[in-house]
């Protein structure tokens, strides 16, 4: 095997909505995959499939080998996912429900033991997990229902929007985790998101599903240099027609134009072009005031493809959430 998850024209409906529309994919074993997409766009639905919580309506998948229609019992045993909002018993601690996990899981008490230390390591909970889980914070919960997604050691990892309503510290801290996940444990980790930061930050690749079609696939570094030039903005104090004329024959600028004071030039490689830029505006009589490089970002590439941009607030009293379509 060497895909963690495929799909074939994959579908779901919603009487007459699609709510995944003929989604194909295939990542690799070892992979994040950045699953992005706007509130609606399918992104719960696909993964619910992925999850066996639901059924296609049409098309084929695979997870960790097993067909998600038929063989749903192993592909349970293989997974571990953590949904939007995660299901959890207030009243208990930390670590009678990942010891109750495990027991659901059919682990022997001597390895519910071992996996509850490596667990609890790995998330970071620390000595909160005797404590009961109502007095948790948003991203103490989180973190839990993490821990609790792994303590059977999953081949693949669910993360549907993990950080949505988490402060900037607690996102921070679930990517830090996330990334120890891939690198240490080798797990493919399947992240749906609606933070363009988030998938830049994580995912080895990305796909942008809009209204149930998967719109566009590939690296972050990729889809960026896709959708056009780096470019370069520098604004002078002195005659503009003069540094103009100094930076257009500089070796990697496409294009140069002047508005006002401003002068913006296009590059297909900004980072390599702008020390380029930087020395000739030197040698001309003219003071540079600023001098910014600005690259094509992951909304850009959103815009792009669906014609709207995707705003997704990280402000942590965010508690939106996707609907089933």
């Amino acid at each position: 095997m060497t895909s963690a998850i495929t799909t074939n024209q994959l579908r779901r409906s919603f009487g007459e909505n699609n709510a995944v529309d003929g989604v194909n994919l295939d990542v690799p074993i070892g992979e994040i995959y950045g699953f992005l997409g706007p509130n609606g766009a399918g992104k719960s639905t696909m993964v619910k499939m992925l999850c066996t919580l639901l059924s296609p309506t049409d098309g084929h998948a695979t997870v960790a080998g097993y067909d998600v229609a038929t063989q749903a019992g192993d592909i349970r045993l293989r997974i571990g996912v953590a949904l939007q909002e995660a299901s959890i018993d207030g009243k208990q601690t930390g670590r009678e429900l990942l010891e109750l996990q495990g027991r659901l899981y059919g682990l022997s008490k001597p390895n519910i033991v071992q996996r509850m230390d490596d667990v609890i390591g790995l998330v970071n909970i620390g000595s909160a997990i005797d404590d009961r889980v109502e007095s948790y914070s948003g991203g103490m919960k989180r973190r839990l229902d993490l821990a609790m997604s792994l303590i059977h050691k999953p081949q693949i990892l669910f993360l549907d929007e993990p950080t949505t309503g988490l402060d900037p510290m607690s996102r921070n801290d679930v990517w830090e985790e996330v990334r120890v996940l891939n690198r240490e444990e080798g797990m493919t980790i399947f992240l749906t998101t609606q933070y363009l930061e988030e998938a830049d930050e994580l995912a080895d690749r990305v796909g942008i599903i809009a209204a149930g079609k998967l719109e566009a696939e590939g690296t972050p570094t990729d889809l960026k240099r896709a959708i056009g030039t780096d470019l370069i903005v520098a604004r002078v104090d002195g005659d503009p027609q003069v540094a103009l004329d100094a930076v257009r024959d500089v070796v990697g600028i496409a294009s140069a134009e002047l508005h006002g004071d401003e002068l913006s030039l296009s590059a297909t490689d900004g980072a390599r072009a702008i020390s380029g830029v930087a020395v000739a505006l030197n040698n001309c009589a003219v003071d540079v005031t600023s001098l910014t490089l600005r690259t094509p970002t992951l909304d850009d590439v959103f815009l792009d493809v669906t014609g709207a941009k995707l705003s997704a607030s990280h402000d942590s009293t965010n508690t939106s959430t996707e609907a089933a379509s």
